[in-house]
This record gives C-alpha cells, sequence and structure tokens, in this order.
C-alpha cells in the first residue's frame, strides 16, 4: 500500500510540472501514455504471466478504463474497472486472470506502447479478452493520439492505414483502422496457440430521450464492428454492452446511477461487479464450441447465489434482514435470542413462510457488502415480504474498527474512504442510502418491503416532562425513567427513507419502548440479556409482537399472513 501511495504522490508531482504542457493529464495526476505514465502503471499492473500456476491456462485482459480506471487502477476516486472483480467467476486453481487493461487506451495506443510484453506471455491454452474501442475517437493526430485511422470519418472494419506524425512520441506513425488493430490483435494470439475473445464495450449512464426506460445503444458503431470481426476471422464475440444494459434498463434510472461514480462512463464498485458478472454470464452462455472448455474453468459464483430455501407451493416468503436483534443464539432458554427466532409465534405459517436471513454483526453497509442482501434479492418472488431493520451497527467506525459504520444521515451522500485494515479504497453510503437500495430492489422484484425501526436499547434517562416520541408519544414526567428513544436520528432517517420510497414502516423502537415504559427499569431486564443491546427468550418475543401490533396498526397489507 506504501508503494501505492507513493506512485499517486509522484504522478501528482509530475501533473504539476507538466501542468503548463498541452499534454493530457488523467484523474490520478499522471499524463496519459507518455513513457513516464507507462512507466508508472506498469509498476501497479501485473508483470504478464506472472500469476501463471505450473501448466495452467492464464487469463489476459486487455481493455480501457472501463477495465482498469485510470492509470494506478485503485479506486481513489471511487470508480473501478471491471476487471478488477473478473477473477472472482473463476477458479483459480484452473486458470489465472491478469487485468493488463489501462486507463485511457484505445486499440491503438494499446497495440503501440502495451501489448508486446503481455504477447511475449502468452502461451498455448491461454486466453485474452479483448474490450477497447472507449477511447478510439477524436482527430487522428491530436495531442492524445489514440484514434484509429477513419477513412470518410467512419469506423472501419477494413484493412487500412494511413501515415502521420505522431505529436506524442514525435515520430512518423502508420495509424490503422479500428479493424486493422483488432486483426492484429487477433492474429497474434492465435500465433501463439491461444484464444481470443471478442467483447462489445460496456454501456452507458444514459437512456434515450423518447425512451426513458431504454439506455441508448449510442456504441452501434463499435457493436456491428466488432460482430463482423468476429463472424469474419471466427473469433467468439459477447455482447457485453447489451447484458449490461438490459440488467441496467431493468434497475430504473436510481439504481442504474450508482452503477457509475463520477460520470456516465466510469463504474463504480456496484457497476464493475455488474460488468464482470455480465462477462462471466455472456461466456457461459455462449454455444461457441471455441469456449467448451473456458467454460470450465467458471466457479458457482457465475450462478447468481439464492438463500437456502424454505419456499412452500402457494405461499409467500416473509424474509427478514437485518443484525443479532433479529438473529442471535437462538438456542439457550438463558440466552442471547433475536426476535426473529419467534417469528413463527405472529405470523402465520398456513398462509406464509417466515425466514430469518438476519445476521449478528451487520450494519446496512456489510450486510450488502457481504452479499447477503444479494442472496435475498436473487431470492425475491413477487408478493413475498421483505421486513428491513438495521441501526444498532450502522454507527461507529467507517474507515477503522470494524469498518461497519456509515454516512449518519437519510439523504443520498456517499464519500470515498481509504480502509485502514485492508488498504484499500471504498466508496461508503449513507445510512438512508443503503436502505433505499434494499427497499428499491425488493419493490424491483415485486415483492412488499417493510421498514421497520431499530429495536430499543436497556437505558433509562429520567424524564424532563418533554416527549421526544413522533407517533407514540408518552407523557414524561419529571425525574421519572424512561428507556432511551432514538427518535431524532434513526427515527428521523427510518420515516424519511419511507417518506421517499413509498415504502411502509413500522415503528418497532417507539411500540416496544412504550410497553417497556410501562413496566418499569426493573421488571423490563428481564427481556434483555448480556447487556443492554441484545434480548432475552422474552425481549425477542415482545419485539415480534411489536411488529405484529405495527403491521395491524398501519393497515398493512402484510397484516393478513399474522396470526387472528
Amino acid at each position: 500500500m506504501k508503494k501505492l501511495l507513493s506512485l499517486l504522490a509522484l504522478s501528482l508531482s509530475l501533473t504539476a510540472a507538466h501542468a503548463q504542457h498541452d499534454i493530457w493529464i488523467d484523474i490520478n495526476g499522471v499524463r496519459d501514455l507518455t513513457a513516464d505514465s507507462i512507466d508508472i502503471a506498469n509498476q501497479v499492473r501485473p508483470v504478464p504471466g506472472s500469476s501463471r500456476k505450473g501448466n495452467n491456462p492464464v487469463l489476459f485482459l486487455v481493455g480501457n478504463s472501463t477495465m482498469r480506471t485510470g492509470t494506478l487502477g485503485n479506486g481513489s476516486n471511487g470508480q473501478w474497472g471491471w476487471g478488477f472483480y473478473a477473477h472472482e467467476y473463476y477458479d483459480e486453481n484452473k486458470i489465472t486472470v491478469e487485468n493488463h487493461a489501462l486507463g485511457g487506451t484505445s486499440p491503438r495506443t494499446f497495440y503501440n506502447n502495451l501489448w508486446k510484453p503481455v504477447l511475449a506471455a502468452i502461451q498455448k491454452g491461454d486466453y485474452v479478452f479483448l474490450e477497447l474501442g472507449h477511447n478510439d475517437n477524436g482527430p487522428i493526430d491530436s495531442i492524445r493520439a489514440r484514434s484509429s485511422y477513419r477513412p470518410n470519418e467512419v469506423l472501419e472494419v477494413k484493412e487500412d492505414s494511413i501515415s502521420i506524425y505522431n505529436k506524442v512520441t514525435k515520430k512518423q506513425e502508420t495509424v490503422y483502422t479500428f479493424g486493422g488493430y483488432t486483426r492484429r490483435f487477433i492474429n497474434e494470439i492465435r500465433a501463439k496457440g491461444a484464444t481470443p475473445i471478442l467483447f462489445t464495450l460496456t454501456p452507458r449512464n444514459d437512456y434515450e430521450e423518447d425512451n426513458p426506460k431504454k439506455i441508448k445503444r449510442k456504441l452501434t458503431d463499435f457493436t456491428p464492428a466488432i460482430f463482423a470481426i468476429g463472424k469474419e476471422m471466427n473469433v467468439p464475440v459477447i455482447d457485453l454492452n447489451d447484458i449490461s444494459a438490459l440488467k441496467l434498463e431493468k434497475y430504473g434510472p436510481w439504481k442504474t446511477d450508482y452503477h457509475f461514480y463520477l460520470d456516465k462512463i466510469h463504474s463504480s464498485a456496484y457497476g464493475a461487479r455488474m460488468n464482470a458478472a455480465s462477462a462471466a454470464e455472456g461466456i457461459l452462455a455462449s454455444d461457441d464450441p471455441q469456449l467448451a472448455v473456458f467454460k470450465t474453468y467458471l466457479n458457482d459464483k457465475v450462478i447468481p447465489k439464492r438463500c437456502d430455501q424454505k419456499r412452500k407451493p402457494g405461499k409467500p416468503v416473509v424474509f427478514l434482514c437485518g443484525d443479532s436483534t433479529g438473529k442471535n443464539e437462538d438456542k439457550n432458554p438463558d440466552g442471547m435470542w433475536g426476535w426473529g427466532s419467534q417469528g413463527y409465534t405472529v405470523f402465520d405459517s398456513t398462509k406464509c413462510v417466515f425466514q430469518n436471513q438476519a445476521k449478528a454483526g451487520r450494519s446496512t453497509r456489510t450486510y450488502i457488502d457481504e452479499d447477503r442482501w444479494e442472496e435475498v434479492y436473487n431470492s425475491l418472488e413477487p408478493g413475498d415480504v421483505v421486513l428491513i431493520q438495521f441501526g444498532h451497527n450502522d454507527i461507529g467506525g467507517i474507515k477503522d474498527g470494524k469498518e461497519r459504520g456509515v454516512i449518519a444521515c437519510s439523504k443520498d451522500s456517499s464519500k470515498v474512504y481509504h480502509m485502514e485494515s485492508s488498504g484499500i479504497y471504498k466508496v461508503i453510503y449513507s445510512y438512508g442510502w443503503y436502505l433505499k437500495k434494499m427497499i428499491r430492489d425488493a419493490q424491483e422484484k415485486g415483492a412488499i418491503p417493510v421498514l421497520l425501526s431499530l429495536t430499543p436499547r436497556n437505558e433509562w434517562h429520567e424524564g424532563k416532562g418533554v416527549s421526544k416520541g413522533f407517533i407514540y408519544p408518552v407523557n414524561e414526567k419529571k425525574g421519572k425513567l424512561y428507556i432511551e428513544r432514538r427518535n431524532e436520528t434513526y427515527g428521523v432517517w427510518c420515516r424519511d427513507v419511507a417518506r421517499e420510497t413509498g415504502c411502509e414502516f413500522v415503528d418497532v423502537h417507539n411500540i416496544t419502548a412504550n410497553a417497556l415504559d410501562k413496566m418499569g427499569k426493573k421488571k423490563a431486564a428481564a427481556y434483555f440479556n448480556h447487556d443492554h443491546t441484545h434480548t432475552s427468550l422474552k425481549g425477542a418475543r415482545l419485539n415480534a409482537q411489536s411488529v405484529a401490533q405495527g403491521l395491524r396498526e398501519i393497515g398493512s397489507p402484510v397484516a393478513w399472513l399474522l396470526k387472528k
């Protein structure tokens, strides 16, 4: 990590030193494709072939910033290329994946500046992904000098070339057409006994003006060109553009937005993972015989993982997503219990299946980051119910400690943090944003999300004669003990989120707090175990009853699934 930081510092110094020249400076402060910037890039890109295990093949990734963002590719600006996650879909005991992409490159500049050492490392039986084209634009002799030759200003598949003076290298250069460069990659890969695989370009965050539900296929000149070359040269083509665009169209604008970061081209970690998954899914779905062996290198992740199903025909599933207050040890009569273990006491098993997917220690952020939400999302069917309850673990360290904290608000906020434990950069969102993601994901699948406020803690304070409740106010009396309420933080944020998303909201926090206030601090102690947060079996049952009470009080369409 120290090496990467020093490299970043070096790149920034280069920016200052050369700002007066007409050389393009990339987002990491590195001069675009000059000798020194390539030297910096090569210090963070893998040594070609270095990952090879014995006689196992290597998958080489060749691309631009959509595959590796910027020169350093470390996510320090919140952007990630899909090459960073591609390896997750392959069995590393059968094949290794090397991301040799570099931000800002085109077929022309990659071939001229970066291809030679990669080609030297390719061996018989290897595979090469080629996804280039986003930067194949602009004047052919501009200061970036990266566009291919376009006779009559048209992207050309046919072999053709022109000789020009390159302003960057200050040398005469033969510039080929897009098809000319692509053919060279293909022929040279095959000459080494390896298999080239062409990919259409990743989609942009750009919807059609007359059809706001359809992503623009503005890269249509590249897509037919890539397919034409693939057909002509018998090379497998994966339509990454269409596979990912279809997903974005299903997601809608709000969800599409967070698959990109800072602009409409470069992906966030969410978008990078989606494109990496789309690439693997495209390989799996291909019927090209050249990919038959390659498919055997894919691992189980290429098939979306679902929850262990307890679904019964004709019955909706009620999923609980939360932390330890929803799921705990749940076995020792005198131990700690989450209320999800008592879901069967309030939900009617003849009408629905209650499935407890809560996990101790999780915040909204870590529940999503660990793909626990993804498993629920993949399992949802129209008519299912999702109970969402988080908050106890969302406070605390964001980039240190347990690294599970979030930005404390309901607005759609985000910021890039440098994680202390791993040394990586990560975009962290707000409490409200993470809740909205889960809610809108559930709505997308035709399920019914219900937002639950967090359970109260066994902390008591003297009343001051002023109620801080919202729906369930208490007539505070000065000097009397009342259980702690968090209506000015999590209570407000949950209400904001419910209002914005149209999601139902059950105020479990105040319903349970009211019940505990009535019995007093001494009796309430029996409803907690181990500490002020976790409940006993008795407390778990009380919270389950609060959920049922709240659903009935708001007239929820979910209430029919409750026991009478």
